[in-house]
């Protein structure tokens, strides 16, 4: 019942979370940017501001377009299916 709570809570303040995780995200770029010793960088893509949130930004969205792909192809059926 508590989880169910929090989730209606979330959504009547979808607005204030999406504004915080944006702000937490900004934070963390520019917390990597001032404070993430980048000298012993392996390639040079590492040395670029905000490299690594645009990378695992764009890691997400591969994987959630190749899921949604892959289940298209035959892993999500009709519910009707088996009858």
């Amino acid at each position: 019942m508590i989880l169910v709570a929090l989730i209606d809570f979330l959504r009547k303040h979808l607005r204030a979370v999406i504004g915080i995780c944006l702000v937490l995200l900004a934070c963390l770029v520019i917390g990597d940017a001032l404070f993430v010793d980048k000298e012993h960088a392996h390639t040079q893509p590492e040395h670029w501001f905000g490299f690594w949130a645009a990378f695992g930004f764009l890691a997400c969205l591969i994987i959630i377009f190749v899921s949604k792909w892959f289940g298209h192809l035959g892993i999500m059926q009709d519910e009707d299916y088996y009858e």
